[in-house]
């Protein structure tokens, strides 16, 4: 791994034309990042639905409304699109596209570009598809409801008046980032719009572009020449998958990388006396949890999934391997979010674990296989759950993988139990609510895999009008109520296990500034970051 790494660095200082240090140092236009990576499965943004692959997409594309990165607390505001006006019965929102904007290509960014950009997401019907769908667009009504009526003008016609927060918040997830139609289409392959092309290439108008990934290894990203606004300080962005937190922080400490974002407690107490390191904390939206699968017989019992979710030892982990870096949370909305529940009904407590199991139709447990990706931290929970659950009698096995693997396997519904992390799309409550709490096709053939219900076969009943009426409530003070039953009464009744929120710790060199890793709802800003 270190030859591959010290090999990358060296070939990209001499593209740039910058001479290597004699000792350990990046040049101060480039920006070295050590991440775990594998789960990288596209960059195409209708069908990237990974925590890496996001960190790339908002670098490369932009979108109609984003945020800004160094106040993410404003909410969404103009970015491709320079206003928007919304008609009065609140179903028609009508974008005026600003000036300026242009391609990696070169190509100006148009209205009908946006059109081309949202019409092939609700077409592709790629994972994160529903995030538009849920709108009421269909492959069947596109040419209707999302038309650009000229070069500077986009018409969303919606199926009913939804808050327009709601809609705005939604634009500004992944699959809203903004393709070059004419390149897209120029790589057209067996009517793919360019999937396949764009699947290992980028054509955005954001501050970068990729020139290089090779999988479970590395993206390179260099400047998009075009680009509209101030030229970024970093002209290079590399981010390699190194998986070990001990190698991430010897990098560190040697100068090799300027981040490191997969440390262990451990080695961020390390870094706690290294000269020119520092470490910076930051409230994350991710969420680690267990979901059960449906198909599992075992696993649809209540008091089999109560008694699995009284044996975690929350505050153990929290306090220990996972110390500093995530905090016992038990409900499906992130800390920070409108409605956001903080209630912990569960604890760790072996003898209501027991009781329960007791009354269940499964005594004696069974065999239980855990889904997991290769990652530490996530083993180590693993292995809590594996101690904790072997307790009740059940025989765990974990089914480790890359995180590609794992992904697959779960969205494939082929689990006993899956143990991941989910994190928000949009600053918007139904992002999370509207994959935890719905799903509007239980069959195998509906392949609703941007549902994390529909992954684990479960029906939420009730749950499923309950999430849809909570998006058309305009009543803040309402709609934050409905969130807080909703997800009340999803911790007693659900399949899922939530656990913990994240505070993400990432070690960097003390002269890097502005490193937001995303706050709650969004992913990293290269183009601001300075050193």
């Amino acid at each position: 791994m270190k030859t591959n790494f010290t090999a990358a660095v060296v070939a990209a200082i001499v593209a740039l034309g910058t001479a290597a240090p004699v000792m350990a140092e990046t040049p101060p236009n480039m920006l070295v990042i050590a991440n775990r990576i594998d789960d990288i499965k596209t960059f195409d943004p209708a069908e990237s639905f990974e925590f890496a692959g996001a960190d790339v997409s908002r670098n490369v594309y932009e979108k109609l409304v984003n945020f800004d990165p160094l106040d993410l607390d404003a909410g969404y505001m103009p970015q491709l699109a320079e206003s928007w006006e919304i008609s009065e019965d609140g179903k028609t929102i009508t974008f005026t596209m600003a000036e300026g904007h242009v391609f990696s290509s070169g190509n100006p960014v148009t209205a009908k570009d946006a059109e081309f950009s949202l019409r092939r997401a609700v077409l592709l019907d790629k994972t994160p598809s529903f995030i538009l769908t849920q709108f009421g667009f269909t492959a069947d009504n596109v040419e209707e409801t999302i038309k650009a009526t000229d070069d500077k003008t986009l018409v969303l016609t919606l199926d009913k008046p939804y808050a327009l927060s709601f809609v705005l918040n939604c634009l500004t997830a992944t699959i809203g980032g903004i393709v070059d139609m004419e390149t897209a289409m120029a790589n057209e392959a067996d009517g793919d719009m360019g999937s396949e092309w764009l699947r290992t290439n980028t054509s955005g108008s954001g501050p970068y572009k990729v020139v290089d990934w090779k999988p479970n290894e590395s993206v390179l990203m260099d400047l998009n020449p075009n680009y509209h606004g101030e030229k970024p300080a970093m002209e290079r962005v590399i981010v390699q998958h190194i998986q070990e937190s001990a190698t991430q922080r010897l990098q560190l400490e040697r100068g090799d990388i300027d981040v490191a974002r997969n440390l262990s407690p451990e080695d961020v107490a390390g870094l706690a006396d290294v000269e020119g390191v520092k470490v910076v904390d930051e409230l994350r939206g991710r969420l680690m949890y267990w979901s059960a699968n449906q198909k599992v017989e075992m696993l649809t019992d209540p008091k089999v999934l109560d008694a699995l979710k009284y044996a975690v030892d929350y505050d153990g982990m929290s306090g220990s391997f996972l110390n500093g870096q995530y905090t016992v949370h038990q409900a499906f909305l992130p800390l920070t979010f409108l409605g956001a529940l903080e209630d912990k009904p569960y604890s760790f407590d072996m003898d209501a674990a027991k009781a329960a199991m007791a009354e269940s139709g499964f005594p004696d447990c069974g065999p239980i296989k855990i889904s997991v990706r290769d990652a530490q931290e996530r083993l180590d929970i693993a292995q809590s759950l594996q101690n904790t659950w072997g307790q009740l009698g059940c025989d765990v096995e974990l089914i480790v993988g890359t995180g590609a693997q794992t992904l697959d396997r779960y969205r494939a519904r082929e689990h006993d139990i899956y143990l991941g992390a989910w994190g928000p799309d949009y600053p918007d409550p139904n992002t999370n609510a509207g994959t935890f709490a719905l799903n509007p096709d239980n069959a195998d053939e509906a392949g609703n895999t941007g549902y994390l219900a529909w992954r684990n076969a479960w029906d939420p009943g009730a749950m499923n009008d309950e999430t849809l009426a909570a998006v058309v409530e305009n009543d803040t003070d309402k709609r934050r109520e409905m969130y807080l039953e909703l997800q009340r009464e999803h911790q007693k009744v659900s399949p899922f296990g939530v656990m913990f929120q994240q505070i993400e710790q990432n070690g960097m060199g003390a002269s890097v500034e502005n490193f937001v890793a995303g706050g709650a709802t969004t992913a990293v800003s290269y183009w601001v970051i300075t050193k």
